[in-house]
Parts: structure tokens; sequence; C-alpha cells
């Protein structure tokens, strides 16, 4: 029998980080649970992971006016507790008389956002106030939204299958932003692999799933060992979505 890992302590919400006028706000990451992060680029929000809770917590962080305002979304994968909010955000903003664009970014093959998206509009189709775009991400290609620089990277997610004998491959990214020279590295769920050793490196802050419990390592969540061997190449990183 593996040993679990003795030294993996859950970390307490939220983590604030922020340097000049770009910060990241983690109100949580739980696995099984939620995720749910606001990403400020100088008077610009953007969602990260809308778990469940995220709309409590956004509306007690930023207040009605800042959150009809925000522009993007960005979602690493189609797990419950990475988008389990999303419905209703976007239900809020609908009622709240959001009339500017939403732009929800997320890895292709992701159907779970397509279904959200679908019957969201489907629901509301006469009485949307603002216009939801969704933006498929298939390549590994940079793009910018409001002066911030995000370059997505797979990463590489599995689940159980139902009877759980055996896995799948789950469509996930990881999200490198860069606003003004100061670079964030948002991992997601993930196992070790190359292209998060990339990303991690060099950033200013790498946020580092440690989600696996064992200490042997497996393709679905990162080890601890895994996960700070990662960190260290960073200036500064922060372990999350590690079981409680």
């Amino acid at each position: 029998m593996m040993k679990k890992n003795q030294n993996k302590t859950a970390p307490k919400f939220p983590i604030v980080w922020k340097k000049k006028d770009f910060s990241i706000k983690i109100f949580c990451s739980i696995p099984n649970i939620a995720t749910g992060i606001l990403l400020t680029a100088g008077k610009n929000h953007f969602v990260i992971d809308p778990g469940d809770g995220i709309l409590r917590d956004l509306s007690k962080e930023l207040g009605v006016e800042s959150l009809k305002n925000i522009s993007h979304i960005f979602v690493t994968h189609g797990h419950h507790d990475h988008l389990g909010g999303v419905w209703s955000l976007l239900t809020y903003l609908r009622v709240m008389n959001k009339t500017s664009p939403l732009k929800i970014y997320y890895p292709a093959g992701c159907v779970e956002i397509e279904s959200i998206y679908h019957a969201f509009t489907k629901v509301y189709s006469h009485n949307l106030p603002y216009k939801i775009e969704l933006k498929k991400i298939s390549e590994e290609k940079k793009f910018s939204v409001k002066n911030v620089s995000v370059k997505p990277f797979a990463v590489i997610h599995k689940e159980y299958l139902p009877n759980t004998k055996g896995k799948r491959i789950v469509p996930a990214l990881g999200f490198h932003f860069n606003y003004n020279g100061t670079a964030i590295c948002y991992g997601g769920d993930t196992g070790y692999c190359d292209s998060l050793v990339k990303a991690a490196k060099g950033a200013d802050l790498a946020i580092l799933e440690a989600g696996h419990e064992e200490s042997t390592p497996d393709d679905m969540h990162m080890t601890m060992d895994e996960a700070q061997s990662i960190g260290k190449s960073a200036k500064k990183y922060v372990l999350v979505h590690i079981p409680e």
C-alpha cells in the first residue's frame, strides 16, 4: 500500500497575491467541491474556473457594477468543481442587465461548457441583454485581452470511467497570463507534464495543484513533491486543490 503524504495540508483561503496593479485572488480550490479565481489587471477583472459559490464571492469582492463589467472567463476543463457556478453567474448578469459582451475561453472538446451555453441561451433566447461568445481553444497560440497577454497550454488530466476500472483523458488547459511584464502561471488540474514545467519557469507566481494524495505519481493530479519541484522554478508559488 502506498503511503499518503504526511506534509500535505490544505491551504487557507482566500489566497491573495498582488504586484502593483496586477493581482489574483483564489477564493477557494477544493477538489470535488469548488474552485473560484479572480484575476485583476488594472481596472479589468477576469474570472478563472467559476466553480460553485463564485457569484457570492464576486459579489462581495466587486459589487454590482464591477461584476457586470467582467468581460472574460477562462475555463481550464469541464469538471463540476471548476464550472459549477457558471449558470448562476450568467443568470445574475442577465438579471442585472449587463449589456457588454462576455467571452468564455475553454479547451476544445469541453462539452460541459458548450452544453451550459446552449441550454442557457435557449432558456433566455428572448430576454438576454448581453452577448455570450464562446472561444474554443484548440491550439497553444498566444492572444491578448484588455492588455493582458494570455498563453494557453495543454496539460495532462484524466478522470475515472463510471465503473472506476479505467480512465479517460479530459480536455484540459493551463493559462499563462502576462501584464506589464509580470507573469502568473495557473496550471489548473493536471498531472506532471513538460508543458507546465515550461510555463511555470520564471513566472512571478505559479499556482499549482497538488491533488494527488499518494506519494507515488499518477496521471490525474500532481503529488506534493511534483508540484513543489515545479514551483521552485518560479519566483513564488502557491499550492492549491489539496484534499482537505
